[in-house]
């Protein structure tokens, strides 16, 4: 089944919005105590790309003779948004059959990621930062996750300012496998000496996301809508909440008392 994707409307509202200071509660002890990591997507999730994936997979298509607008783009094109939190290399691995030809077109594609990202393309989720140090002053440590390269994902941490936000940051080849199998979440919970994957809340805006978690068996795996999937296609994939963003995830973790 194709998953239902957010429209471009619905991204530029986001994208546009004022970064407004979330309403999180104010108490740190009213954390969920079997919360102990939350693990949270990059692109989508924390982070709004400006169109990197799809201007970078364009670039490096082309350079593969891939036309623009031909059937074969097309259907490329529609897949790498299908794969919405996969692993990047697993995605060029799927596109092209020919292993070396995969190789040569994902090197590619993160050297136009490199380019688009030192263009200032990336920007942070309104009241992502806010939303991480609440979870970490009320003791919950935090995973950054991404299905981008090392390289990629430490260049978009530094473009924002956020080397250090985090307890750590995770890309697909640091663990063995990307999503939508669940190694990025189980390498945190061993990286961060948590006894229990069931004190482990997995966040991201893509089905992959919400599989993976539970997968891994994290106890709250979250949807947000500011990235690649819409409420039904993330119910659907078993996500066990579906906020507007992850500025509300403390909300779902420390709720308010009736």
């Amino acid at each position: 089944m194709i998953p239902d994707t957010a429209d471009a409307s619905a991204r530029e509202v986001w994208e546009t919005a004022p970064a407004a200071a979330p309403a999180l509660p104010g108490a740190a002890e009213n954390v969920r105590q079997e919360v102990r990591l939350a693990v949270l997507a990059m692109v989508g999730t924390t982070v709004f790309d400006g169109g990197l994936l799809e201007r970078a997979m364009t670039r490096t298509l082309a350079d593969q003779g891939v036309a623009e607008g031909s059937a074969q783009f097309e259907r490329m094109l529609r897949y790498t948004r299908e794969a919405a939190g996969m692993s990047k290399l697993a995605v060029f691995s799927h596109l092209f059959e020919d292993r070396s030809r995969a190789a040569a077109a994902y090197t590619f594609f993160e050297r136009s990621c490199d380019e688009l990202i030192a263009d200032g393309i990336i920007r942070a989720v309104p009241g992502a930062e806010d939303a991480i140090g609440w979870l970490r002053e009320a003791g919950v440590m935090v995973c950054l996750a991404t299905g981008f390269g090392r390289h990629t994902q430490n260049m978009v941490l530094e473009s924002l300012g956020w080397m250090g936000l985090a307890d750590l940051s995770l890309c697909p080849a640091d663990a063995g496998r990307g999503r939508p199998y669940p190694d990025m979440i189980l390498t945190a919970v061993l990286a961060l000496d948590l006894d229990d994957v069931r004190k482990v809340a997995v966040v991201g805006d893509s089905c992959a996301d919400i599989e993976s978690g539970l997968r891994a068996g994290a106890t709250t795996v979250a949807g947000v809508l500011t990235g690649a999937h819409r409420e039904p296609a993330l119910r659907a994939a078993g996500a066990t909440a579906v906020v507007q963003s992850v500025r509300d995830v403390p909300l779902i973790l420390a709720p308010r008392s009736a």
